[in-house]
């Protein structure tokens, strides 16, 4: 397996730069996984660390040596894409031993690498059929099983899972997860989808316009945003922001004013940068707010949708003065359209934000 190094990774298409100075450390048999919208560039950087894509700036290292001028044949990586790419006339057999076959490795150690990564993916039953005889469950597993035999130093996932239902999703989510352990392998995977990244990943790097917004554990991320993107990207659904200013300050804490007047005292682990007057966005997470009204403050408002998800719903609350909620609450919640309600804010569950969009102050 491989430690990956990037360094100023920087790749335009045209007039277009797509990838913008990235730095990025992976360590040996991490799985990392490249989150964010449509277009932020993730699929680019994972193929210009794959070698399908050429840099215009910049330097990749697999375990400290360079492999900018090496082709992906050369890099010793294997990739799942979206399409399972599998060749219809071929068995599942064929379709794993075909790449080993144009390494002309000798027919016993195909036979013996296609078995072992068969009997991985529990897919032995199915050696001999052919594509068109599998789910799509199963041609993905047959695709990653494509990939394991060939024993890379690197494994690259882009969005393997989309092209499946919900339910194949949720399992083989599992699979892969259970596959990384079992490999002990580097791989880095690419989705849009942040219960993938939130599920897998030892590290999420949240991109955003081909930069690097942050990067961490998932649950570095979800308790720790560095920023209001992040806030907002991390979590489902995203977290709510409301417009604040800082009233007063304290040693430890901050008094910060709504937009319907009320004030929201805060303790905080360092007042140094808070100033009267600063505005600020306050973040809060649906699942954090109390349909109880308990709290440090409560807001309230007028239900206006709610979606039963039968162990959870979600209220959309519209307030008199501000920003509609999102409130989660218990699957048997018996609050109604059109219904007042108070929502308790916790003190541990603020988070703000600076004019720039950078945390500051909490929570702790």
């Amino acid at each position: 397996m491989a430690a990956i190094t990037l360094r100023q990774l920087a790749k335009r298409f045209g007039k277009t730069q797509v990838i913008k100075d990235i730095d990025l450390e992976i360590a040996d048999k991490e799985f990392i996984v490249f989150v964010g919208p449509s277009g932020c560039g993730k699929s680019t950087l994972l193929r210009l660390i794959a070698g399908l894509e050429d840099l215009d700036s910049g330097e990749i290292r697999f375990d400290g040596a360079a492999v900018n001028d090496l082709k992906p044949a050369e890099r010793g990586i294997a990739m799942v894409f979206q399409s399972y790419a599998l060749y219809p006339h071929m068995t599942v057999y064929q379709n794993m031993a075909f790449g080993l076959k144009l390494a002309k490795l000798g027919k016993a150690g195909i036979d013996e690498r296609v078995r072992k990564a068969a009997g991985i993916l529990q897919i032995e039953h199915l050696l001999d059929r052919k594509p068109k005889a599998l789910s799509g469950g199963q041609r993905q597993r047959v695709a990653i099983g494509r990939a394991i035999v060939r024993q890379p130093r690197v494994f690259l996932f882009d969005e393997p899972l989309s092209n499946l239902d919900a339910a194949l999703r949720v399992q083989m989510r599992i699979e892969i997860a259970k596959l990384h352990r079992e490999l002990d392998a580097t791989m880095i995977y690419v989705t849009h989808d942040q219960v993938e990244a939130m599920t897998l990943a030892s590290r999420i790097v949240v991109l955003n316009g081909g930069r690097i917004e942050q990067c961490g554990t998932p649950l570095t991320l979800y308790h720790h945003p560095a920023n209001l993107f992040v806030a907002g990207f991390i979590g489902s659904p995203q977290m709510n922001f409301l417009p604040a200013t800082i009233a007063a300050v304290d040693d430890r804490e901050i008094t910060v004013e709504l937009a319907n007047g009320m004030r929201l005292p805060v303790a905080v682990p360092d007042t140094r940068n808070a100033m009267i007057g600063q505005s600020l966005t306050l973040g809060l997470r649906p699942e954090h707010l109390q349909v109880d009204g308990n709290g440090i403050a409560s807001l309230s408002g007028r239900i206006m949708a709610v979606e039963n998800l039968g162990s959870e719903s979600y209220l959309y609350v519209e307030q008199a003065h501000g920003t509609p909620l999102v409130v989660k609450s218990t699957g048997n919640a018996s609050a109604g359209i059109g219904e007042r309600i108070s929502v308790g804010i916790p003190a541990h569950a603020c988070h703000f934000f600076n004019a720039d969009g950078v945390a500051v102050f909490g929570p702790n």
